[in-house]
């Protein structure tokens, strides 16, 4: 059985993460999509919201699992049985990142492979923060993210507002 993992803050998913797992969970036979729990970063939603807007943006996907993780990335993989990493890229930018992650998870666990998808050219400018950053000053993020997400978000910034 081939298991991936797709590890990420998606904070909040967009239709670029969307993308990713879609297609990557046609490579595999399962793939977990990791909420990133990290008590140092700022997010939007609580670890939670994010399982809930990710489960209910990707419910389509029969073989596709959400779950939290606080571990690192390739300790969970093993705690999952996933043999590889799925990440996606936008721009040569990221890829220079992912790089660096792959080669230094390959160092601590050299049985755990990455793969990289290149998300689809309309996506390739979206990420999280700029869909944050445009709800909160007033923008229609209704072009970048689901239904569901897009209310929630609304419904945050609401509460970020008062």
């Amino acid at each position: 059985m081939k298991i991936g993992f797709y590890p990420g803050s998606f904070d909040p998913i967009t239709y670029g993460h969307i993308d990713i797992a879609t297609r990557g969970a046609k490579l595999f036979d399962k793939l977990y999509i990791a909420i990133s729990i990290n008590p140092n970063k700022k997010t939007l939603f609580t670890d939670d919201e994010r399982v809930s807007l990710v489960k209910e943006s990707l419910k389509h996907i029969d073989n596709i699992e959400v779950i939290k993780s606080s571990l690192l990335t390739v300790e969970h993989c093993k705690k999952v049985g996933a043999t590889h990493i799925l990440r996606g890229l936008r721009a040569v930018t990221d890829y220079d990142y992912e790089f660096q992650m792959t080669n230094f998870n390959h160092e601590i666990s050299p049985d755990i492979d990455t793969v990289f998808l290149m998300t689809q050219g309309k996506y390739s400018f979206l990420s999280s923060s700029s869909v944050r950053e445009l709800a909160l000053f007033g923008g229609d993020v209704k072009p970048f993210v689901p239904e569901n997400v897009k209310i929630a978000i609304e419904e945050k910034v609401k509460k970020v507002k008062r």
